[in-house]
């Protein structure tokens, strides 16, 4: 099954920054931008899993993948449960990133009914 593969080490940075463009290098809002929402709506257009790989950076602030990842929702008006339903998130370095991404998908959904 063909699967849609983003590394935020191989196609954004070794070092993510913070969450807004004006704040610096390599932010979230950045990488949303020019990575995640382009291959992510390709995803969900097609109908393809897709995996996020966060694994060999330097580390993440949680407002690079707060602004990253809930704003696939807050900002793109994706569909939470299509993004559930196809990601796949890898943080073997780190797991509990995992269920950070997860929490910051929801809490965007959840503020979107509101």
């Amino acid at each position: 099954m063909e699967k849609i593969k983003i590394s935020v080490l191989e196609d954004f940075s070794p070092t993510p920054g913070p969450r807004y463009i004006h704040e610096g290098k390599f932010s979230g809002e950045l990488f949303r931008q020019q990575v995640l929402f382009p291959k992510v709506s390709e995803a969900l257009e097609k109908n393809l899993h897709f995996e996020v790989d966060l694994d060999g950076t330097a580390g993440y602030g949680t407002s690079f993948l707060e602004e990253s990842f809930g704003g696939l929702i807050r900002i793109h008006d994706l569909s939470y449960q299509r993004i559930l339903e196809l990601m796949t998130i890898i943080s073997n370095e780190e797991d509990y990133l995992i269920d950070d991404v997860n929490d910051y998908l929801k809490d965007a959904y959840e503020e979107s009914k509101k």
